[in-house]
């Protein structure tokens, strides 16, 4: 799947999965030092992003500010998603019961 920017530029997406127990938006054990990893990436992207806007530059597919944008959010996704996911109340409840009934 992906989303279309212009004609000339489409970016691609992953896929998202759907499980029962993803219905809820997870939330991760994000340690220190890939809050900061993402803190650092969050500004970069900002930083670009903004100077791409006040430049009033054409998107396009083989502009470097973009695919330096493109890859550092890719960064910021690696970093987040290598974050562990921290279990919801409902599934801390279900595996307290299941230990119990066991």
């Amino acid at each position: 799947m992906a989303a279309t920017l212009t004609s000339d530029c489409s970016i691609a997406l992953p896929k998202a999965s759907v499980h029962a127990d993803e219905r809820v938006p997870s939330r991760r054990r994000i340690t220190p030092e890939a809050g900061h990893a993402l803190e650092v990436l969050g500004h970069a992207i900002e930083y670009l992003t903004e100077e791409f806007v006040e430049s009033g530059a054409e998107f396009s597919a083989r502009n470097a500010q973009l695919e330096a944008v493109r890859m550092l959010m890719g960064l910021n996704r690696q970093v987040y998603f290598e974050c562990p996911v921290l279990p919801t109340l409902g599934q801390k409840i279900r595996a307290a019961l299941h230990l119990h009934t066991a």
